[in-house]
């Protein structure tokens, strides 16, 4: 999808949703576990909802949040790739009005020297 495509959409954009979970390839990872933040944009249209404010009419935020916090806290994946595409993949098929959806994970790699990895 392109930026010209995107532009014509509506935009939810969650920010912050942070869960303890076990992803990684090292062996503390998989262990001890990391917070991971996640950030998602919806792309929608919420015209209608906008004009009857009707919740029917718009994709539930708190049910993706929902979503995001299972996909993070369940399981053990060793890339964050696989979790990010696992959670948008998700959304998708969860929510058919959310046309196209952008996901942020990020993780502190205090272990590592270094602060954070994010991938989007």
């Amino acid at each position: 999808m392109t930026q010209a495509d995107y532009a014509r959409y509506d935009r939810i954009t969650l920010t912050g949703i942070t869960a303890k979970g076990y992803h990684g390839v090292l062996d503390f990872e998989k262990r001890d576990g990391q917070p991971f933040v996640v950030d998602a944009t919806l792309y929608s249209d919420f015209s209608a909802a906008a004009a009857t404010d009707d919740l029917t009419k718009t994709t539930n935020y708190a049910l993706v949040v929902d979503l995001i916090h299972r996909h993070v806290t369940n399981g053990s994946l060793d890339l964050i790739e696989t979790l990010a595409v696992n959670i948008a993949e998700g959304i998708l098929a969860m929510f058919e009005l959310v046309e196209a959806v952008e996901i942020t994970v990020s993780s502190r790699r205090r272990r590592l020297s270094c602060r954070s990895v994010t991938l989007r």
